[in-house]
């Protein structure tokens, strides 16, 4: 796990590089041509010094490695090309918005990441959107050549088995998790207050007053309230589906209706749309949380709470009745990893506030009513039980099995993939600067293709 956010991390940062490097660089060095794809030296040590700046183990042979990953990279991208597979807007938008919310939830906020990077959220979307459609064609390209590979448990056992015993990895102290949360509602009267305002506003806008005017002096929205209410060019699915259908609907300068999604009530200006992609201002204005919807639901999961210890309702079916979270409602309130979608989730990928609730509770111990901290949550309460504790251990092909097969799995896709590079190498034209493959160890023939010495 430690390593996926790793990897993450430095995905991230090298979107942001190589923009930083195409400002700053008129011209950058061609160290090698892939079909109708350009390698270039910058690319190279950008992910180089990635590897280097989180800590990872470099060797005389790492820059080498890096070089034959970006070599491989470019081959599926050329023939993702060649053979058309197809990557929509609609897809990269998607993937761009779960990786900024994933980015998002590390930093804090929007406002944080925003400030680290010194750079408004729609430059860094900018910023990602070439990069991540080359991924993207990339994994279809990888998902093509791999289509409908499996691995038997006995495939699986060889796996593990010829894997060195002070070789198997170390898998971090994991948790199993169920929860049942109850949000907190919110009045009608705290609704309709802030509805009221939203008129208020639209009313001055059409008398005169500027939207941005008043989205930097009212809006709710820290991040586009300074700009204001500014938050770039998005597509449908960057953004929630009512404030998408909203802003679509639009001309330019015109102001939409009252809309509410789960962040609260906006009212929305486009100030531009270039095809499917929208710029637009919005203001806006959470509905205040009053006393009586935090008691309500407190009381109601007290109550819920009171059901389960006195044995009336076993925890999975309080949990399926009356949790609030609909991820977790038909799992009997089970988390599950993001990562490989097992129970069994590593202490270190806890959200902070759920890892202060479980570290000092036995197995089987369900906790109090606790508040919900986590960032961007509605306000509400939830009951935490932890169901198993793994110790930090060596990987064991029974407690591991999941893990193990997934390791083998991709073992065997990456054999696969070895093979289909060996066979694409003489069907593509390649050439590579000498100087950069002489010396290296790679997995494959590169060096065959590098210039020849006149």
């Amino acid at each position: 796990m430690k390593f996926i956010r790793i990897l993450i991390s430095i995905l991230f940062c090298l979107f942001l590089i190589k923009s930083e490097a195409q400002d700053k660089i008129v011209l950058d060095e061609v160290i090698g041509v892939i079909g109708n794809e350009i390698v270039t030296k910058a690319e190279v040590e950008s992910k180089y010094a990635g590897m280097i700046s989180q800590g990872m183990t470099i060797t005389d042979n790492s820059r080498c490695e890096v070089l034959e990953d970006v070599l491989y990279t470019k081959m599926l991208l050329n023939q993702a090309k060649v053979d058309s597979i197809e990557v929509t807007e609609g897809q990269v938008e998607s993937e761009m918005n779960r990786r900024l919310r994933y980015f998002i939830n590390q930093f804090g906020s929007e406002k944080a990441l925003v400030d680290y990077y010194d750079k408004p959220i729609s430059q860094i979307k900018d910023e990602m959107q070439d990069a991540l459609y080359e991924q993207l064609l990339v994994q279809g390209m990888q998902s093509s050549l791999s289509a409908g590979i499996n691995v038997t448990p006995a495939e699986v056992a060889d796996f593990y088995n010829r894997i060195p015993e002070d070789s198997l990895p170390l898998i971090d102290a994991e948790v199993e998790i169920a929860q049942i949360i109850k949000y907190a509602p919110i009045s009608r009267a705290s609704r309709q207050e802030a509805k009221e305002r939203l008129r208020e506003f639209k009313k001055r806008i059409e008398d005169g007053e500027k939207f941005s005017t008043i989205a930097v002096l009212y809006s709710e929205d820290q991040g586009s309230a300074v700009k204001g209410g500014e938050i770039g060019f998005v597509g449908r699915a960057e953004v929630e589906p009512e404030f998408g259908a909203a802003a679509f609907k639009l001309k330019a300068g015109q102001v939409s209706p009252i809309i509410e999604t789960r962040y609260g009530f906006h009212i929305i200006q486009l100030i531009e749309r270039r095809g499917d992609r929208v710029n637009v201002r919005h203001i806006l204005v959470r509905p205040k949380m009053d006393g009586i919807g935090l008691e309500k639901a407190r009381s109601e999961l007290d109550s819920i709470s009171d059901l389960i210890k006195n044995n009336e309702i076993t925890f999975e079916l309080a949990a399926k009745r009356y949790t609030d979270d609909e991820d977790s409602r038909n799992n009997g309130g089970l988390l599950l990893n993001p990562y490989d979608a097992s129970s069994l989730i590593a202490m270190d990928d806890l959200d902070p506030s759920l890892f202060v609730i479980i570290d000092k509770m036995e197995v089987g111990e369900m906790s109090a009513v606790v508040d919900i901290n986590t960032p961007g949550s509605k306000p509400g309460y939830k009951l935490v039980r932890l169901n198993k504790r793994t110790k930090p251990h060596r990987a064991s092909l029974d407690d591991d099995y999941q893990k193990v097969k997934m390791a083998a799995k991709a073992e065997k896709e990456q054999e696969i993939l070895q093979d289909w590079v060996e066979s694409a190498m003489s069907k593509t034209y390649i050439k590579l600067d000498k100087k950069y493959v002489e010396n290296c160890k790679f997995r494959q023939d590169w060096a065959q293709f590098s210039d020849k010495e006149e």
